[in-house]
């Protein structure tokens, strides 16, 4: 069967987006794999696929696969991907979309700029949603591991992530830490690992490790958790520009009981058809 697809990316975050509204395909994870091979089939970090809504409240269902095949539960970049998809699929003729995760409803705005503003709902902090191997909330958790203690954050933005605090980011050991703290027995669900650096009060720098993908050129959420543990630690405001490998992104929180609102781009890089 020939499998339309198309080719996004956002910030360098590259997605094959599939069209499950106007076409019908099972997808399997070794079909995932086989799209998301660099070599073997199209190439990108994760799937994204639109479905129709299972809700009469939202106008789609999305999910999100990384490259490995495992199902995640959050994806900023590709959430900004999936509204400029379906808008310029002309599946839909609103600026503001509904949209269910398996993680919740995200509410996504395409700006006048071509931009897209996500919801991306409060930041979660308590260990049982985040989750990690803890009963005892902090600000800040440690762990040893070979390279000795580490100290980080902890919060669920819909997926978990750690944020850990560096000098800067160009010599963080993201390499040898990534892997090691992603799937430490800490994170039950393993976890996204952010590596920031404080520029000053409105700037950071930041690498992330993605759970299941590894280091991308960008992460929407894990920016989105690298502000949040920041304000949360008072040492940022509530407007951050986050400046990650791939560009920059827009985040603004006001703090406890309040969404987190992530602003950014979302490129369409081509269109094709694929035999799977």
């Amino acid at each position: 069967m020939l499998l339309r697809f198309t080719k996004m990316h956002g910030l360098g975050n590259d997605f094959v987006v599939i069209d499950l509204v106007t076409q019908r395909m099972s997808l399997s994870e070794e079909k995932i794999r086989f799209l998301a091979n660099r070599t073997r089939g199209v190439g990108c970090d994760q799937i994204l696929v639109v479905e129709p809504p299972r809700n009469p409240d939202v106008d789609f269902s999305y999910r999100i696969f990384n490259c490995n095949g495992e199902e995640v539960e959050q994806c900023g970049n590709g959430a900004r991907c999936f509204a400029k998809f379906v808008s310029e699929r002309k599946l839909i003729a609103k600026n503001i979309i509904k949209v269910e995760t398996c993680a919740g409803t995200l509410e996504l705005t395409i700006l006048e700029d071509g931009q897209v503003q996500v919801d991306m709902g409060e930041p979660q902090f308590s260990p049982q949603q985040v989750p990690i191997d803890t009963e005892q909330e902090s600000k800040t958790y440690q762990l040893t591991i070979d390279s000795g203690m580490v100290e980080f954050s902890a919060l669920s933005l819909g997926n978990p992530h750690a944020v850990i605090a560096v000098d800067d980011v160009a010599s963080a050991p993201v390499e040898k830490w990534g892997p090691v703290l992603e799937s430490h027995h800490f994170f039950p669900h393993k976890a996204n690992i952010g590596f920031m650096q404080i520029v000053n009060r409105n700037e950071i720098n930041l690498r992330v490790f993605e759970r299941g993908v590894g280091e991308t050129n960008a992460c929407g959420s894990g920016a989105c958790a690298a502000v949040a543990a920041g304000i949360r630690l008072s040492q940022l405001d509530s407007h951050v520009t986050a400046h990650l490998t791939g560009g920059d992104l827009m985040i603004e929180w006001q703090g406890v009981d309040q969404p987190i609102i992530m602003t950014g781009p979302a490129t369409t890089v081509f269109q094709g058809q694929i035999q799977i």
